[in-house]
């Protein structure tokens, strides 16, 4: 059985319907679910983690102070449950990331860290649909390229990982195969959805404002102490972790923008 957290969100759902598809039994897990879990109640731990073979660990806020101490204290009881298998989406760049890297890296238990750049399905799931400001989104990420990747290649890596002992011990590095600036991604945006969709620069203290009344002052501090950190060329390279992982090319961020322009998910 494989235990999946973050089921609700951009990778899990995608994993989960991978693990469905091939016949994988697994359990995900959300605060709704039942047995429920929750990060910061490790009394609901135990539970979803009973009879569990691998665990997919998605934290939503990997970037916070505390995370990697959950993420160490989190493997420790996979552990003492009998799990077998870890497998860890991170962050690329981002300091806390690799702290909760080493956690799962020194479990003890066969693991596999999945390093993922900038998801190109935050342009169509979540508070960066261009929609949202009416054709516009708003960073603090000035002229910064980044090799954005698609959630579904993502999916596929994890899964892989999940099910295969071959990707034991291995560190992946996924993205895209080609770096954008985000005007750039914008540009590809428009040519797909045949409406014009722009990117607004902003500094970080305008994003803070921004993202407050979305999803109020802590996580807006997270989210703009992160861009700060990360928004300085460090991830401009492309990785090749999905090569490596799956042999083949990852999706082309262009690709995506077309077969996400057919969906009508940019119609507004």
């Amino acid at each position: 059985m494989i235990l999946v957290t973050g089921a609700s969100g951009k990778t899990g759902r995608r994993v989960i319907d991978r693990l469905t598809e091939a016949g994988h039994v697994h359990r995900a897990v959300g605060r709704s679910s039942v047995p429920p879990f929750a990060w910061e109640r490790p009394e609901t731990w135990s539970a979803v983690l009973a009879g569990a073979r691998a665990a997919y660990i998605v934290h939503p806020e990997l970037a916070a102070t505390g995370a990697p101490a959950v993420i160490e204290e989190f493997a420790a009881a996979a552990a003492a449950a009998g799990v077998e298998r870890l497998v860890l989406l991170s962050g690329r760049g981002e300091t806390n990331a690799e702290l909760a890297e080493r956690a799962v890296q020194n479990s003890g238990l066969a693991h596999t860290v999945v390093r993922a750049s900038w998801f190109a399905q935050n342009f169509t799931e979540g508070l960066l649909h261009p929609a949202a400001g009416g054709g516009a989104f708003a960073l603090p990420a000035g002229t910064v390229r980044e090799p954005v990747v698609d959630a579904d290649d993502i999916a596929d890596v994890v899964t892989a990982a999940l099910t295969d002992s071959r990707h034991d011990g291995r560190l992946y590095d996924v993205t895209g195969t080609r770096s954008f600036t985000f005007d750039e991604m914008a540009a590809e945006i428009s040519r797909a959805a045949g409406r014009p969709v722009q990117y607004a620069p902003v500094g970080l203290d305008d994003f803070r404002e921004l993202l407050i009344p979305h999803v109020g002052p802590d996580q807006a501090e997270m989210f703009v102490q992160l861009c700060a950190e990360v928004f300085d060329g460090r991830n401009e390279k492309p990785g090749e972790g999905v090569q490596e992982a799956l042999g083949r090319e990852p999706r082309d961020f262009t690709a995506f923008c077309q077969a996400a322009a057919a969906t009508g998910v940019w119609s507004w």
